[in-house]
């Protein structure tokens, strides 16, 4: 029936591809030559499929148009802003702004079918159709209102009204995080719904993290069918396991990470070749524990990748895995996947062999001591006989960052903050995460081993997931451009056709402005994001023509699937037509699936990020700090400080009356006395700061910053 279905959509899109004038279901019934009462059936069930996947637009008149051919339609998902606005992104190309009495009872995160019209030369939107809500577990806060216990969703953006059954409140009390099941729809956003587990206290610890995982739809605890699976895998890799693999023990092989890593999928290794460089590049081989058609592999999917929250990881694969058999822990023999590149001097793979293999890594490396060795010239203890090999290795990696720059590779050189919390899980500083050599060469190692197996298998022409990143949008970097020309620089960089290497030039122009970190920042901003595909586009950031993500396969499910692919392909030799044809529908939902996890980790990522500074800086109101102006709005202007927290003072906290001006982004006194703009920088005083919401209030220090009327 599933398949009889997809065929009945696929010829309702190819009968209506050139019709731009809607129809009815009894003129595409004509259309498509369908006779008798099940096929109007099956129509109609195709039809009303369409219409909730967003493909056809159903008029008022119950007639039916593809929305490709409607020039002023959209689909897209929404994002509701705190002032209860709205952004519909339409392909990761433009954002729509929906007015709030334009939201048509739309909520945070619906997939919905809007009216695109202009307002005064400015593009908006009308919502017509919610098309998808995903609603089905919603994660709150149980609060007292008048002697009533009742439920309050975390997420501000929702709209929305739950009772809870009395029934499902039994153990709640004030304060309880709580994971809500919707069990009815009443209409107007009002549900019932039921309490299906109590996540504990909002202030014992981790509780913050683990209902900012929930609200995301990030599963923490795994099922007991992968509890039972974990059973049957060993915590020793055995002799039958090494059959059919390049033995690979008696090389300097060891890794690189964080301090406090356990999850480690790469590991690597460098030989001469005369005046080359023979790179090796060596990931666990999850592919052979995580089987399709286990419940493991089910898991892995719908997670789609481990989150990283805090000091919290919520893994992709169970602990057993990721920190055991998968890991490539040292003095163990592990499972891999080897890629070895013979690198010339100019930064070029002349030679390369992908194969199954087993390493016994001879060292856990980190960070911080292999800096010491590669940025201080000294030697921790127990890195003796190593420091030639890493320096040897620091000289290959500025090799390939030179070629990759040469081809247009896009440095923003952004900070990111770490957060630094106690026993108890309480912030208690927010620091920058610092990037040295050691970091650097492990991601110039990876990209050259991702773009070596992508390429190879693109040359195959075989069914793959990619990882792409699309040309930007001309229109976007024309207005950024249009703004920095209104900030008084001049930039000399042809805009006709876009290139990685134009948008490098125009981050080399502006490198040495007070604002650069600010600039560079909003020209990220105003590109595509990166996702997975099967359609290999190139990837527009690193400057690559193929790209894909082979290295992590613990914590990405993309990477597990190229492993699989790869022992589908080369090492079984499977290429027939059967595989091919399965690959090529199945790897659009792994792309699909993957893109979609990979963006909700990052949300509760950022708002993970932004709850615990909030909490940090709890304890710093009244501090007085210097930072700098990030973004201005109609309602105030965001500051950040050197630690890379960041707070709003809101305009009606400065004296005397300004004007917004959106073309200047900036605040302008009335009497042109004061100017607040993007970059200046500002003394400013802590005066609130919320866990919950997490939010960060400041205010201009009128006392130090000169400012008194």
């Amino acid at each position: 029936m599933r398949q009889i279905m997809k065929n009945m959509n696929e010829e309702i899109v190819e009968v209506l591809k050139d019709v731009t004038k809607a129809k009815s279901i009894f003129e595409i019934f004509d259309m498509l030559k369908l006779k008798g009462v099940d096929a109007q059936i099956e129509l109609e069930k195709a039809i009303k499929e369409l219409v909730e996947n967003g493909i056809l637009h159903e008029t008022r008149k119950h007639d039916f148009l593809l929305i490709s051919n409607c020039t002023t339609l959209r689909v897209g998902k929404i994002s509701i802003n705190k002032a209860g606005n709205g952004f519909v992104d339409i392909n990761g190309d433009k954002d729509v702004f929906i007015r709030m009495e334009n939201l048509n009872h739309a909520i945070n995160e619906d997939v919905v079918e809007i009216d695109m019209f202009s307002n005064h030369g400015e593009l908006e939107g009308k919502v017509i159709r919610i098309l998808k809500r995903n609603l089905s577990n919603v994660v709150g806060e149980i609060v007292k209102y008048k002697n009533k216990l009742l439920f309050k969703p975390d997420d501000e953006k929702l709209a929305i009204v739950i009772n809870i059954t009395k029934e499902s409140l039994k153990g709640c009390v004030e304060g309880h995080k709580v994971l809500v099941e919707i069990i009815k729809d009443y209409g107007d956003n009002k549900y019932l719904g039921k309490i299906i587990k109590i996540l504990g206290h909002k202030n014992d610890p981790g509780v913050d993290i683990i209902s900012i995982a929930l609200r995301h739809g990030i599963e923490i605890e795994f099922s007991k069918q992968v509890e039972l699976e974990l059973q049957s895998i060993p915590d020793d890799v055995g002799e039958e396991d090494l059959k059919g693999r390049t033995d690979l023990t008696g090389k300097m092989i060891f890794t690189i990470d964080g301090d406090d890593t356990k999850d480690i999928d790469d590991a690597i290794s460098l030989e001469m070749v005369g005046r080359h460089y023979k790179l090796g590049v060596h990931i666990a081989d999850v592919s052979n524990y995580v089987k399709v058609g286990t419940s493991l592999y089910e898991s892995a999917y719908v997670r789609g990748t481990s989150s990283y929250l805090a000091d919290t990881v919520i893994p992709m694969i169970p602990h057993q895995l990721s920190n055991g058999i998968c890991s490539l822990n040292p003095d163990v023999v592990r499972l891999t996947i080897s890629c070895e590149m013979e690198i010339d001097e100019k930064g070029h793979v002349v030679d390369y062999d992908i194969f199954p293999s087993f390493i016994k890594s001879k060292k856990q490396m980190t960070y911080k001591n292999v800096n010491k060795i590669l940025m201080e010239d000294t030697i921790p203890d127990g890195y003796q006989e190593y420091a030639q090999v890493l320096k040897k290795m620091n000289e290959l990696a500025m090799i390939l960052r030179k070629e990759k720059v040469s081809r247009g590779y896009i440095d923003f050189g952004l900070d990111e903050a770490k957060i630094v919390q106690d026993e108890s899980g309480k912030a208690v500083d927010v620091v920058r995460r610092f990037r040295g050599d050691g970091e650097n060469l492990i991601e110039d190692f990876m990209i050259v081993a991702n773009e070596t197996v992508a390429k190879h298998i693109a040359n195959m022409d075989l069914p793959f997931v990619y990882r792409v990143h699309d040309i930007p949008s001309s229109e976007k970097i024309e207005d950024f451009t249009n703004l920095i020309k209104q900030l008084g620089y001049k930039i000399n960089v042809n805009l006709s056709k876009l290139t990685p290497l134009v948008m490098q030039k125009i981050l080399e122009e502006l490198h040495d402005k007070e604002e650069f970190t600010i600039l560079s920042d909003m020209l990220l901003r105003s590109m595509k994001k990166a996702k997975y595909s099967t359609s290999n586009i190139g990837h527009f950031g690193l400057a690559s023509e193929n790209y894909t993500h082979f290295t992590s396969p613990i914590r990405r499910f993309p990477d597990l699937t190229v492993h699989r692919l790869l022992r589908t392909y080369l090492f079984d030799n499977d290429l027939s037509i059967e595989t091919i044809n399965f690959n090529n529908k199945y790897l659009i939902d792994v792309a699909e699936n993957s893109s979609a996890t990979e963006v909700a980790a990052q949300e509760a990522e950022r708002d993970v990020l932004d709850m615990k500074m909030a909490e940090y800086m709890m304890d710093h109101v009244g501090d007085v700090y210097e930072g700098i102006i990030t973004s201005v709005t109609s309602f105030g202007f965001f500051v950040q400080l050197p630690n890379l927290v960041e707070g709003l003072v809101h305009i009606s906290t400065l004296k005397g009356y300004y004007n917004y001006v959106s073309e200047l982004l900036s605040l302008i006194r009335e009497d042109n006395n004061k100017v607040y703009r993007i970059g200046d920088k500002v003394q400013i005083v802590v005066v609130a700061a919320n866990k919950e919401n997490g939010t960060i209030d400041f205010e201009v220090d009128e006392g130090n910053h000169g400012d008194k009327e």
